[in-house]
């Protein structure tokens, strides 16, 4: 026998572990399908309607998924599988695969099953709330779209102010049980053997806590200065509209609740070609010549404001299977049109277009980020001239058009890079001493990342108005991660459909090969590949900054 290597035998492929663990995923499947289904349509009756027995159904739901998660034999089995999986016993990749992904699935559920109920009845009481609020001002009730429209248009600081603090008093309402949610879901992450939640849902969602941080830094760096000019000359332009110094600015004279958004505040009205124009239409046309319809979307979608539904927009899918629907509160301006591309961005990245062979673990999105990145790639079209043009909305002052809407897609950008590093970074803090001083945290990050003042002698829980820090926690940074993946998948298509074409001049509009590229690229693969395998097999390398470097710095 001498020359003959002895294998390891850990790493010798097992059928019979890879029979074993196919039978777990096809039982998973048969379980949970009709769960996850029944919680879907309940999730979305509960925020179109907003009535208290659509949301108690919603949470009904929500236990039962939690409570076949948290079986502890089903886990144990599962365990085995992940522990035979790292060993390299499963000999099928896709197999391989959709056990690392149910054994993060299952882990999260492995905590107290009262304190699963309790932190699901606490988050639904929190969302309701968001759901039913509406700022008032001066006796009148107002909705999300009209608090934007003062925030936009108003010229009365002391207008400004008022519409600005009604919105932050939703914060209020929900402070002391969100408080009540972070330390529930931080005593489930400690059972679970994690530092605190924040570091848990990093895990779970196959991040790393140091390397995020490291990214984020570096965004820092990169964006810190040229935030600074752009806010230079935003903060001049504000102070003039308003008749008062650059000092006296606060984060009502800036043009969204968050200062998250680029201030409309150069010389063209990018609201003006949406007044007339029919939003829905623009979207399926758009999409349609792509080779990516969305018109069995739109059809199944809520899209109208009305009483008691969520004043805010998503995109879900309800059952794998091609059920996909939007939520929306369209109001003829730019940021619905950007919105609508957005939510329809997530919708052609969904069981649309991620084939049906995929199993039904693994029939998802690589990873939030990534369909937050599609997203956005497709949202950026709604400030281009160009763009509008070619789809047939006509533009006036197109010159001065699109001067302006280059220098907000520019700052736009920038402010969002800035806005993410507060919400990254407060989260962090929030979940690693839930008891500390919450509102002077938040205002900290502000100043320091956004460059906003905060409010003389203010002391209120503005941090808890923000509801993806209630209902979507440890999710924001995605969105940012998101953005780079956009620029890095943008200037792809650039280069391997257009031949190293300038990336600022594609406009897709009938071209199906983009649709190909989307499909074959980042769509068909599902799950099957993680965040950054997805990020490499779409655009040659990893996730980075260096795209979106160039798409901030060449507008």
């Amino acid at each position: 026998m001498a020359g003959w290597a002895v294998p390891n035998p850990v790493a010798i492929a097992d059928t019979e572990t890879t029979s074993q663990a196919k039978a777990f995923i096809a039982a998973h499947e048969k379980k949970m399908r009709p769960l996850d289904i029944a919680a879907g349509k309940a999730w979305w009756d509960a925020n179109t309607t907003g009535k208290d027995e659509d949301f108690q159904r919603k949470e009904a739901a929500q236990n039962r998924i939690d409570a076949a998660l948290a079986d502890k034999a089903t886990f144990a089995e599962l365990k085995k599988l992940k522990d035979a999986n790292t060993q390299k016993k499963i000999d099928d990749p896709v197999t391989a695969r959709a056990i690392d992904v149910l054994y993060l699935l299952y882990l999260e559920k492995q905590v107290d099953p009262e304190l699963l109920k309790k932190i699901t009845a606490k988050a639904n009481a929190v969302e309701q709330k968001f759901n039913v609020f509406r700022p008032s001002v001066d006796g009148k009730e107002l909705n999300d779209s009209e608090v934007r429209k003062i925030l936009k248009s108003s010229t009365d600081s002391h207008q400004r102010q008022k519409a600005w603090e009604a919105s932050k008093v939703v914060g209020k309402n929900v402070e002391t049980d969100l408080r009540e949610l972070v330390r529930l879901r931080n005593t489930a992450a400690k059972q679970l053997g994690f530092k605190n939640y924040h570091s848990m849902m990093l895990t779970l969602n196959e991040q790393n806590g140091d390397d995020l941080i490291q990214l984020f830094d570096e965004l820092d760096t990169l964006t810190r200065e040229p935030f600074r000019i752009a806010k230079v000359e935003i903060d001049g332009i504000l102070a003039k509209n308003y008749g008062i110094r650059v000092e006296e600015l606060r984060p009502w004279h800036y043009h969204d609740p968050f200062f998250q958004e680029s201030p409309a505040v150069f010389d063209a009205d990018l609201d003006a070609p949406y007044r007339k124009a029919d939003h829905l239409k623009l979207c399926a046309d758009f999409y349609r010549s792509i080779g990516l319809p969305v018109d069995d979307v739109i059809a199944r979608s809520d899209l109208y404001e009305k009483a008691g539904k969520s004043p805010h927009a998503f995109c879900t899918d309800i059952d794998r299977e091609g059920d996909v629907r939007v939520l929306a509160n369209i109001v003829p301006n730019e940021y619905w049109m950007g919105t609508l591309l957005h939510e329809l961005g997530h919708s052609v990245y969904s069981s649309k277009n991620i084939p049906q062979s995929i199993p039904y673990i693994l029939r998802d999105a690589a990873h939030i980020l990534t369909t937050e990145g599609v997203a956005m790639q497709f949202e950026r079209f709604s400030k281009n001239r160009a763009w509008l043009e070619k789809m047939g909305v006509t533009v006036a002052q197109p010159e001065k058009f699109e001067a302006a809407a280059r220098k907000i897609q520019r700052n736009q950008l920038l402010i969002f890079s800035r806005w993410c590093q507060v919400m990254l970074r407060f989260e962090k803090g929030m979940y690693e001493n839930p008891e500390r001083d919450l509102n002077t945290l938040w205002w900290d990050l502000v100043e320091k990342y956004q460059l906003l003042k905060r409010p003389e002698g203010r002391n209120a829980p503005d941090y808890a108005s923000k509801i993806h820090i209630c209902s979507a926690p440890v999710y924001y940074h995605n969105y940012m991660m998101g953005q780079l993946f956009a620029s890095q998948v943008h200037h792809a298509i650039a280069r391997d459909v257009y031949n190293h074409a300038n990336p600022q001049s594609i406009l897709y509009i009938g071209d199906n090969r983009v649709g190909e590229f989307m499909k074959t690229k980042v769509f068909e693969p599902g799950r099957k590949l993680s965040w950054n395998d997805l990020t490499k097999h779409a655009t040659g390398a990893n996730l980075n900054a260096q795209a979106f470097a160039k798409d901030f710095q060449g507008q």
